[in-house]
């Protein structure tokens, strides 16, 4: 048998690595083959790595360190630049509803994960206490100078 349940976080970034050279090489994508572990990696997820109510930005962290991610590989999957990713990662931009859809995505998981509450330090944004308020125009009024 080719594949297994997955039963160790060896066997689980094996599967990882073989998915993403399934999706990302045209060449060998096998759709049931991507299916397949697809669902043996979701359901390790789900026993072993609880994400509900979880600060997004640390999941997007534990989740970049499992699939050996940069600032870099995250910027070109989700479409944004290294600055951008940056800001998002040191909490000072929050996360917009296009990113969590491709994290969401990419990383095959709940879009709730990513779509929690949680602080940001940025200045502009300071007097909001999260992630929902982000940079933005409010009938051509800057939100940091509507406080």
């Amino acid at each position: 048998m080719l594949y297994t349940i997955i039963k160790s976080e060896f066997q689980y970034e094996a599967y990882c690595n073989k998915l993403h050279e399934l999706v990302e090489n045209p060449a060998t994508r096998d759709g049931d083959e991507a299916e397949l572990l697809t669902f043996l990696i979701e359901k390790w997820d789900h026993e072993n790595r609880s994400y509900t109510n979880s600060n997004p930005v640390e999941v997007i962290k534990v989740l970049m360190k499992d699939h050996r991610l940069n600032a870099s590989d995250l910027g070109e999957i989700l479409n944004l630049s290294k600055g951008t990713i940056s800001k998002m990662l040191n909490y000072n931009k929050g996360i917009s509803k296009q990113t969590i859809r491709i994290l969401s995505e990419y990383f095959h998981l709940s879009q709730d994960v990513f779509n929690q509450p949680y602080p940001l330090i940025n200045k502009t944004n300071h007097k909001f206490k999260n992630a929902t308020l982000e940079n933005k125009k409010v009938k051509g009024t800057h939100m940091s100078n509507l406080a």
